[in-house]
């Protein structure tokens, strides 16, 4: 949750002998801030930001949160655009999880990407690169987002980490202008592929880009070994990732064309593939990519058809190599007649290329579908993926926050309204005459608000939550004692060598907190206690039904009242084993609630240099002691 000085030194030594043993110029290599390397600056360019010190841009000198570069060729301007989104003061994990771009790094983003719109003759590929999805990307100070200014340029791809592979190895997202789009679109999408809108198609020359872009995601090198490549042939954007945890790779095989047709830039090219004058040079070869360590001795295209069910070939042709350039990997192209292959369906017809070398080894590439016509193969999210890259979260988070107090509010106060203000009983004899969801859920919390301590425990607590500081810790790296105090609106720190105290700070990433606490701490220790208390109401009705009952027999009577006392016992055994066995349940969701709790205050303390009873009492002991409370108001009776 911050930063060591000796990782980074080893950082830098490993950099140095990667330039050194490929012989490439150190200074084409550009690397990027992430959060982590962010975590606990208090200031950009102090003496706790080593990324400054000790990453490659920041040896040459590129300290700006923008850094471009433009490859030209004889009829393509290439053009990638590398931004910095960290917070402009870091804070230490878990609360710096969100990129945080400002009005001013947007509008250096629009700069950047528009430098050469001006320039008429040669056509330009835009592509950016950045840490974080936009999903984990917060609104500027005007409410403006990276996204909007990807689509206003039309890059062809964001290029992002951040995730680690822990919820896909390869996540996606197609983004698309659209004036008709719903306004939940703010908050999630539902398709990895959005809906295109229907536009009028615009066969003119000079004919503006359809807006729309792929949002590329990747593994990470660290744990799982992942490395991308990209390609732009003639415009065409495709990448392959390769997972060297499996090994090393003797040859690697990328197609650059035809494009897949899950990962296209569709409706752009569906445009430009409805107007035939329009259809560019690039589209009469099939073409591939070839880096291997060995000398090639064949490459071959292998065309399949799926309609007749299972994939049968129906093209096999030779591809040969271009002149080689001051590229590393060799292009392989081969002619064909790419109108034989339209057809309505995006996913007829699929592509593999099979590469051998002189060792005799064969490389075959991944098997996957293309649509020359520009038509998009669909595919789906699983619910991970969904969550991860689908989810808006920075806009999220305050409609979820208030719909949680929303809901503990409704179910602490509501019951107690109906309490005192309604005539009708509910109870567990009402339940059991009445049997229903409301009547168990009136029941239920009813019961939890007949105990006054507890409840007015949950309402003070729930109330301190929304108004006051929840921990007060080291949020800096420094560890001059300077920190800071965070409530549900974020951190309010001071700089470092500075009286100014700065606004909240770390919204929304304060929510990777804030919404475990309510959702699995606080909300379950509300409906918990009020299952114990209405277990204790089930316990007393029966136990006053078994007590209580033939008192005036005669003496005369005394083997029948015996044997009836017997009866009586062994019914009130019987209901007490059964008791005993639900309030075993209900305290062991208390201990499964506290062990969450305390986990999540020890990772704190831990990561702020806290101690839970100087600098977060409340919050870290509330629960447990509500909990406790309610265990001991509800106890059997005997």
């Amino acid at each position: 949750m911050k930063q060591n000085e000796d990782e980074w030194i080893e950082y830098q030594n490993v950099m140095e002998d990667v330039a050194r043993r490929s012989g490439l110029d150190k200074s084409i290599f550009y690397d990027l801030r992430g959060n982590h390397d962010n975590f606990g600056v208090p200031v950009i360019g102090g003496s706790f930001d080593f990324f400054s010190n000790y990453s490659i841009n920041g040896q040459f000198g590129r300290k700006g949160n923008v850094n471009s570069v433009t490859l030209e060729t004889g009829d393509r301007k290439h053009v990638f655009v590398g931004l910095d989104s960290t917070m402009s003061t870091g804070l230490r994990g878990p609360t710096n999880l969100f990129g945080h771009p400002t009005d001013q790094l947007l509008s250096q983003i629009d700069s950047q990407l528009s430098q050469w719109d001006s320039q008429k003759g040669k056509s330009i590929t835009k592509i950016s690169f950045g840490h974080f999805p936009l999903s984990f990307s917060a609104f500027s100070e005007s409410q403006k987002s990276l996204r909007d200014v990807f689509l206003k340029h039309s890059v062809s791809a964001y290029l992002c980490g951040h995730l680690h592979t822990r919820f896909g190895k390869n996540l996606k997202r197609h983004h698309q202008s659209d004036e008709k789009s719903l306004s939940s679109h703010r908050f999630f999408q539902l398709n990895m592929h959005q809906e295109p809108s229907e536009n009028t198609k615009n066969c003119l020359f000079q004919a503006p880009p359809l807006k729309e872009f792929w949002e590329w995601e990747m593994g990470d090198w660290r744990k799982s070994r992942a490395m991308r490549i990209v390609a732009v042939d003639r415009g065409h954007v495709s990448y392959l990732d390769i997972d060297f945890k499996s090994g090393t790779k003797k040859t690697i095989v990328l197609p650059t064309f035809p494009l897949d047709s899950r990962f296209m830039l569709t409706s752009s090219l569906h445009q430009m593939y409805g107007c035939q004058h329009m259809v560019p040079f690039s589209f009469e070869t099939i073409r591939c990519l070839v880096f291997s360590v060995s000398p090639i001795t064949s490459v071959v295209a292998r065309i399949y058809d799926t309609r007749p069910g299972s994939p049968l070939m129906i093209m096999e042709t030779t591809m040969t190599k271009f002149v080689r350039d001051i590229s590393r990997g060799d292009i392989y192209a081969a002619a064909w007649n790419y109108k034989a292959f339209e057809d309505p369906s995006p996913d007829r017809f699929w592509l593999q290329i099979e590469v051998i070398d002189v060792m005799g080894r064969s490389t075959l590439s991944e098997l996957r579908p293309f649509s020359v016509n520009g038509l998009s193969a669909k595919i789906s999210w699983t619910w991970k993926e969904f969550f991860v890259m689908g989810c808006q979260w920075a806009a999220l988070y305050y409609p979820i926050f208030w719909s949680a107090v929303f809901l503990m509010l409704c179910i602490l106060l509501i019951p107690k309204f109906v309490l005192m203000f309604s005539k009708k009983q509910y109870s567990y004899k009402n339940f059991i005459s009445e049997k229903g969801l409301i009547n168990c859920i009136a029941w239920v919390l009813l019961d939890l608000c007949r105990v006054h301590v507890v409840w007015f425990g949950f309402l003070g607590y729930l109330i301190y939550l929304v108004s006051c500081p929840w921990l007060i810790g080291q949020v800096f790296t420094d560890g001059g004692g300077n920190r800071g105090y965070m409530t549900y609106m974020g951190w309010l720190v001071k700089i470092f060598n500075s009286r100014e105290k700065h606004d909240y700070i770390g919204s929304p990433d304060i929510m990777v907190v804030v919404l475990p606490h309510f959702f699995f701490v606080v909300i379950p220790s509300i409906l918990v206690a009020g299952a114990l208390a209405a277990e204790r109401g089930i316990y007393k009705e029966h136990f006053l039904s078994l007590s209580g009952k033939k008192e005036d027999d005669d003496s005369s009577q005394k083997n029948k009242r015996s044997g009836t006392y017997d009866n009586h016992r062994h019914r009130r055994s019987k209901f007490d084993f059964v008791e005993r066995w639900i309030r075993k349940v209900l305290l062991a969701a208390c201990l499964v609630i506290c062990w969450k709790h305390f986990t999540n205050c020890k990772a704190l303390t831990k990561a702020y240099e806290m101690n839970p009873l100087l600098h977060f009492p409340v919050y870290s002991l509330a629960i447990p002691m509500l909990l406790a409370c309610t265990v001991y108001k509800t106890r059997s009776i005997q």
